[in-house]
């Protein structure tokens, strides 16, 4: 199949197997999975923090995070179209008893710094304490740049506020800006990583912070479930993904401007070209029954998700050819 839903679709390679079966592990809870306690060391050293913990999933990590920057009754602020709002089930609010914030985006993804202020709450027992900014990138495929990163940190040092970042695609972001991550990273208090988007691995995030941070998260995380036990086959696939899969990002974005092309050139589909990194978006006339069209398609062996807006997202399992498959396809029913 070509698979253009989402990057979460990618499977591991042959060498990742490898690595995933020659794996060493033991009892993650009991701290004794050398390839967990190995990610993590690599991970402290690769984003430069002073602790990391492996997480089931990027929407675990930042319930984590929210909940170890967080107590009962706290408040975050985050964007209208932040994940960890809209697609990541209110846990913050059903698990954490935490109350979401959200202001609209700004075109660019971010959020305006005077609509935040304004959204903090006064030290009052009326209201709830606000404490965290939750920050998102790449978000819809947009990048964050680095200059509002750091006005970002200023403005929550100005107010007494922790940041945090939602950064499951954070490495396509210091990919397109050509950057290492850690450019990105330093200017959060803590950082969730998806390693099972781009980057290729089969499941795993990692969440970044303070040691003291992690050792909450830690805590949180064995209360939802979380503490994993041999652990290491997984860990050892993320690792390999952050050694082997980082630099070839840059093969997708191309991909994605490639096929953003060639969509624009085709009759009823307008593209939005303003998007960078791996997704491409689009609309399409009324005439063209996207539910239908992707039927159709999903008998050819091409996968995409029919909605209002058309969102075709590249990643390891998508090469150059499978892009002009799917346009050569898509013309042939419009």
């Amino acid at each position: 199949m070509i698979d253009f839903r989402s990057d979460t679709v990618t499977k591991p390679s042959k060498a990742m197997r490898d690595v995933m079966y020659h794996a060493p592990v033991g009892d993650d809870v009991y701290g004794d999975d050398a390839s967990v306690n190995q990610l993590e060391s690599y991970a402290r050293e690769r984003f430069n923090v002073a602790a990391a913990l492996f997480c089931s999933s990027g929407t675990q990590a930042n319930l984590l995070a929210l909940m170890a920057h967080c107590e009962r009754g706290d408040e975050y602020i985050c964007g209208q179209q932040a994940h960890n709002y809209k697609f990541e089930g209110g846990g913050a609010a059903v698990l954490g008893s935490i109350q979401p914030q959200p202001i609209e985006n700004e075109a660019d993804g971010t959020l305006c710094f005077t609509k935040i202020a304004a959204a903090i709450k006064p030290d009052d027992s009326h209201f709830a304490k606000t404490r965290l900014v939750s920050l998102e990138n790449t978000i819809g495929g947009k990048v964050i740049g680095l200059d509002y990163l750091a006005a970002a940190r200023e403005f929550v040092n100005q107010h007494n506020l922790a940041l945090h970042l939602d950064g499951a695609r954070a490495f396509n972001a210091a990919a397109e800006l050509k950057v290492d991550i850690t450019a990105i990273t330093e200017y959060f208090d803590s950082v969730s990583i998806c390693l099972s988007k781009g980057l290729g691995a089969p499941v795993g995030s990692l969440l970044l912070g303070s040691q003291a941070f992690i050792a909450k998260a830690r805590r949180w995380r064995k209360v939802l479930g979380g503490g994993m036990r041999q652990a290491g086959m997984l860990a050892a696939a993320g690792q390999y993904a952050l050694e082997h899969n980082v630099t070839r990002l840059a093969d997708d974005h191309a991909n994605a401007r490639y096929l953003a092309q060639q969509l624009s050139n085709v009759a009823g589909f307008t593209v939005n070209m303003a998007n960078t990194t791996n997704m491409v978006y689009a609309s399409c006339a009324p005439s063209i029954n996207l539910t239908q069209l992707a039927a159709d398609l999903k008998a050819q062996g091409i996968l995409f998700s029919p909605s209002k807006q058309l969102r075709l997202v590249t990643h390891l399992d998508v090469t150059r050819e499978d892009i002009d498959t799917f346009i050569n396809a898509l013309t042939a029913h419009i």
